[in-house]
């Protein structure tokens, strides 16, 4: 008889973990309206706030850091904006470089007539993710400075949550 162990790579693991535990930590007496689910993202950058919405009620309110050069609609790769639009949310990632990672549909058609319009590439790979799992810095830097090449960034608690309140091919709404 032979057993069989299969180990996991520690990023995901990790990250399962800690998803598992932020979702049943506190759960005891919620109601499933309290966890509803969002239809619909909105971020008002100026603000730095992402807002989930179902329908027109507001589920929550999350402070979020973006890309280094946060003002201005996004133009091309690496010039470290984060886009204006409207976008889905596409696919998520668990084996990100940061604490979960859902893609943003950036670009969109708009976003790439713009770009070749002056012959440059539109970039891509736009994310919500949270904080990296390797950090350079404190978390105290993640938390008050714009700091990602252009992706939307949260606290590892508020990713959680919005991870867990959103779904694949939902609207999400960027606004300046």
């Amino acid at each position: 008889m032979s057993i069989r162990i299969v180990l996991w790579p520690a990023k995901p693991m990790w990250a399962l973990v800690a998803l598992v535990s932020c979702m049943t930590a506190g759960m005891a007496g919620v109601s499933a309206e309290e966890i509803a689910a969002a239809d619909r993202v909105v971020v008002h950058k100026a603000e730095h706030k992402l807002y989930l919405y179902s329908g027109e009620r507001l589920l929550g309110e999350y402070k979020v850091q973006l890309g280094l050069s946060p003002s201005g609609q996004k133009e091309r790769e690496h010039d470290f904006r984060t886009p204006e639009g409207r976008y889905y949310l596409t696919r998520r990632n668990v084996r990100s470089d940061y604490f979960l990672a859902i893609q943003v549909s950036y670009p969109n058609k708009e976003d790439e007539l713009r770009a070749r319009k002056m012959r440059w590439a539109p970039g891509g790979s736009i994310m919500i993710h949270g904080f990296p799992n390797t950090p350079k810095h404190p978390a105290s830097y993640y938390e008050s400075n714009d700091w990602t090449d252009g992706c939307i960034a949260l606290s590892n608690s508020d990713m959680v949550e919005v991870w867990m309140r959103t779904q694949d091919n939902i609207p999400i709404d960027i606004y300046p």
